[in-house]
């Protein structure tokens, strides 16, 4: 089976080829490094099961020859990154997504989509099921990633609904792992090279909003059964870790962890940052049959030994 994959020299995207050609698949990688990079599949360059495309998904997508699997993971997905590029961010969730939904109906493939936890907003309701609608600032600085992914689980359903296409969406939750770009800007891979280089962790607010992270390896097993399970045409699964810490105790324990002098810092809250953000994984409990089963503290282990070869180094 044939599986395009975009967004492959992503964090997410470069693990999930992996497990594709682990898996026997072969796979087409797409990407145009705005954000991932060649390093993340570098490995894979030369691999008899794996084709890669430099190439972006805002332009008309085709590939010769049959596609069983589409997996949309282009975005620009650290708020650093899509505040720093919101047009282009938008438009690969509007126009990339539109390509690769036209591109899957052509081929009759099945097309997962990769959403977020962003849909959610600063949410009213915890843990947040599938069902909740969420709660968006829509004119806000994150509302161009925030909606871009509402718009494009919209899309994606009125290909469902009008031309039948087996269309599944994972609202991915926070995901840590190697692969991360060091500046990545999202708290963990800032949290970690800041303790390495025994500079200041920054806390932005008070650090008692809570968040959940999902290992990578976790994550990727969830997207795996997402793309191959029958008969969920239509389907929305929450995929991420529904154990909820503090920011500041995440700081406090990666300070441990990485033997840092560093101090933790205050600084002023960042704009629409929701207090609380954590899945209710029931759904993909009950019929993925999934759940993570990495602890914290194992995969920062993990996650802090990748980094400390590669603090200093512009990834």
């Amino acid at each position: 089976m044939r599986v395009l994959i975009t967004g492959a020299a992503g964090f997410i995207g470069s693990h999930l080829c992996d497990r594709f050609i682990r898996e026997g698949f072969y796979v087409i990688g797409m990407d145009n490094f705005l954000t991932g990079s060649p390093n993340n599949i570098a490995h894979l360059f030369g691999h008899p099961s794996f084709k890669f495309l430099h190439y972006n998904v805002v332009n008309y997508i085709y590939i010769e020859g049959k596609v069983d699997v589409v997996v949309h993971l282009a975005c620009p997905a650290s708020p650093v990154d899509y505040i720093k590029n919101p047009i282009h961010t938008m438009k690969v969730d509007s126009l990339g997504t539109l390509n690769t939904l036209g591109f899957a109906k052509l081929k009759g493939a099945r097309y997962i989509f990769a959403s977020s936890s962003e849909v959610y907003g600063s949410p009213h309701v915890h843990p947040q099921p599938e069902t909740y609608w969420g709660y968006v600032n829509p004119i806000g600085p994150r509302s161009v990633y925030d909606e871009a992914k509402r718009f494009s689980e919209a899309l994606c359903m009125a290909y469902y609904r009008e031309h039948g296409l087996d269309v599944r969406i994972a609202r991915i939750f926070n995901t840590y792992g190697q692969r991360m770009r060091i500046k990545d800007g999202r708290v963990i891979p800032t949290f970690i090279e800041k303790a390495l280089k025994g500079e200041p962790l920054p806390i932005y607010g008070d650090g008692l909003q809570t968040r959940s992270f999902c290992y990578i390896d976790d994550l990727i097993d969830g997207l795996f059964k997402l793309s191959l399970r029958d008969g969920l045409e239509g389907e929305v699964f929450n995929l991420g870790n529904p154990e909820e810490i503090t920011i500041i105790d995440l700081a406090r324990l990666i300070v441990e962890l990485t033997e840092s002098s560093s101090q933790i810092v205050n600084l002023p809250p960042r704009p629409d940052d929701p207090p609380r953000r954590c899945p209710d994984i029931s759904k993909a409990k009950s019929i993925l049959e999934w759940e993570p089963k990495t602890p914290l503290t194992h995969g920062l282990v993990e996650v802090v030994s990748w980094f400390r070869d590669r603090v200093g180094l512009s990834l």
